[in-house]
This record gives structure tokens, sequence and C-alpha cells, in this order.
């Protein structure tokens, strides 16, 4: 697993999602299971995030230039904010879909059929979804990461889908077309979430609890007498750290220098922080 890049999970997310939509959406018409053609259109939307996902992940593997001093990694926020867009578009599709057969009331008893491939397909998206959940740990891929929750909701929708027809096969038709509802808002509420973390990622959001842990952990450095700044960033899967500390005021250039050096080992070693620019300051007492 160690030698596995991040990009198979986004094929192997691809494969998975290709069978199990056009399986779905087969199923669902023949079968006349409104939850059923939901949870398709659900992993048709996973196609197109995927493959979003796949092109960030090869952009951010590009090597730094004159116009990208600091790499490509970005590149993975921004194709999850296209998946986003594309999830929540079908998401809404299947909501209006499904609130005109509840308000028409013409509901149709689905055969038993899509019950046993919404249950197959639970089963094999869970495995999907613990295959990649590992790979993203082992890489620190933000997008793979991403892409692992939104597995984990598709099985989810497909046990839901479940629920739906069976509550049909028992007369209560209106049942499935409510599950239907219910993915729908499911699928939207997922692309809201992709796309709240991705914004937060491009616009230099950090989370402020853990540079308290970074600020805690530089002041008991040797020689660091105060942090008087610390912010934070996100390139890609990359942290980037600007942090100003104050030293005394009669050390030389070499000393300071390796103070500085202590706190960029101690950010990269502790926690894997890429880069840290450390800006040196004279410490002035107060009276």
């Amino acid at each position: 697993m160690t030698q596995m890049k991040p990009e198979i999970g986004a094929w192997v997310s691809i494969g998975a999602y290709i069978v199990l939509s056009l399986t779905k959406l087969y199923v669902g018409y023949m079968s006349s299971s409104e939850a059923l053609k939901a949870d398709g259109w659900n992993n048709f939307t996973d196609i197109l995030a995927s493959i979003a996902i796949l092109i960030g992940l090869l952009i951010a593997k590009k090597p730094r230039d004159d116009n990208h001093p600091y790499g490509h990694s970005r590149a993975e926020h921004i194709s999850s904010l296209i998946a986003a867009f594309i999830m929540m578009s079908i998401g809404l599709d299947v909501l209006v879909n499904a609130v005109q057969t509840l308000k028409e009331g013409e509901y149709v008893k689905p055969d038993l059929v899509a019950v046993w491939t919404a249950g197959v397909s639970a089963v094999f998206m869970f495995a999907v979804y613990m295959f990649n959940k590992r790979l993203a740990i082992v890489t620190n891929s933000q997008a793979l990461a991403a892409a692992a929750k939104d597995h984990l909701s598709d099985v989810l929708v497909s046990v839901g889908t479940i629920v739906g027809v069976i509550g049909a096969q028992l007369q209560m038709r209106w049942l499935d077309p409510v599950t239907a509802f219910v993915i729908g808002f499911i699928i939207c509420k997922t692309a809201w979430g992709i796309f709240k973390e991705a914004s937060h990622m491009l616009t230099d959001g950090f989370d402020d609890k853990t540079l308290q842990k970074y600020k805690q952990d530089i002041e008991h450095i040797n020689g660091v007498e105060q942090v008087v700044d610390i912010k934070g960033r996100m390139y890609g899967n990359d942290v980037v750290i600007d942090v100003i500390i104050c030293v005394a005021p009669h050390l030389n250039v070499v000393t300071s220098h390796d103070i500085a050096d202590q706190v960029e080992r101690l950010l990269e070693q502790k926690y894997g922080v890429v880069y840290a620019h450390v800006h040196i300051e004279p410490y002035e007492h107060e009276d």
C-alpha cells in the first residue's frame, strides 16, 4: 500500500461507479423503482466527480515552475469544486423528480430485484470505501479522503433504497419516491460539504486550534522568547506556515538562525509541515 499512488484510488472509484450506475439505472427503470433510479443517478454524479478528482491529482503532481513556485497542489481543491457543482445539479434534478412523483400520486410497485441490486451495491461500495479511506491516509490525499466520505454516503443511500423498495412491497408505495427524495437531499448535502471544504482551503482557511498547537510547541524551544504571530494555509496536501518569533537581542546571526532551524525541524518532524517561513525579531522586555 505504501507504494501506491492516490490516483489509483480515483481509478478504482471510476470503475466501481460505472458498473454500479449502469446497473442501478437499468434495473431501476426495468423494476419501476424511483429510489433505485435516484441511487443510480447518484452514482453517475460520482463518476463525473471521480474523473474531476483524478484530473486534479494528475495536475497536482506537476513540478514547480516559474508561474507556480509552490507547485500545482491546489488543483486538487479546484477539481473538488467542479465535482461539487456537478453533484449539486444532479441532486437537485433528483429532488424535483421525486417531488413531482409524490405530487402526482401515481405510485408504482417496484420489483424485488431492486432490493437485491441495492444490497449487492452497498456491500461492494463499502469495500471501495475501506480501500480509498486507507489509501487516503497513506498518501495524505485530501481529495481522496473527500471521495472516501462520498463512498460511505453511497453505502447509506443504497441501504435507504432497500428500505424504500421493501416499504413499497408492503403497500407503502409512497415510500419509494420518498426515499428518492431523501437520496436527492443526501447528494446535495454531500456536494455542499465538498464545496465548503474546498472553498475553505482555496481561500487560505486554516484550523485555529492546529495553529495554537504549533505555537505552544514553538514556544517551548530553547531560545524562543515569544511567538508574535503564526499563520497557516494549505497548498493541496502541503501545509505552509508563516511564523514570527522573538529571540534575545544579544544573539548573533548564527545562533538566531539555528533557533529558526529548530522551529522548522519541529514543524516538519512532528506535524509534517512542508514549508515553514520563520521570521526573527529581537525580544523587547515590557516594563
